[in-house]
């Protein structure tokens, strides 16, 4: 004889690997969009960096900055990222990049990032003294 509890446990098994199964593809989806948010950071700073460099040889001293913002863009490039706007003020420059994320369902994620950087006309000290 059957009684009216056969076969609960199999649908709850069911409910719940379905459930697990849901977290684990919401979980790569948000750890993919980190990671390539991690790259366009990078790219940024590396980018922003590599301008402020070109900036400091006295690449570029217009408010254009066309080659301060091309030494940007090769950079940028070279990591996997666009650049999507690079603005030269004063002797600093920001730049922004975008990187594109494919997620786990093939749909593509565009992931921006953003860094300033400047030229350093003297040496610079950590608190309280400690540096070069």
């Amino acid at each position: 004889m059957r009684s009216a509890e056969d076969g609960s446990a199999t649908v709850l098994g069911v409910v719940l690997v379905c459930l697990l199964t849901t977290v684990a593809l919401v979980s790569a989806v948000v750890a993919g969009v980190l990671v390539g948010q991690r790259r366009a950071a990078a790219a940024a700073d590396l980018a922003a960096l590599a301008a402020a460099e070109a900036l400091g040889r006295g690449a570029a001293t217009t408010s254009s900055g066309v080659d301060a913002c091309g030494q940007a863009s090769r950079v940028s490039h070279a990591n996997a990222a666009t650049m999507t706007g690079c603005l030269v003020e004063g002797s600093e420059v920001v730049v922004e990049v975008a990187v594109e994320v494919r997620s786990f369902f093939g749909a593509a994620l565009t992931v921006p990032g953003r860094a300033r950087a400047g030229r350093v006309d003297q040496p610079v000290t950590a608190p309280g003294g400690l540096g070069p």
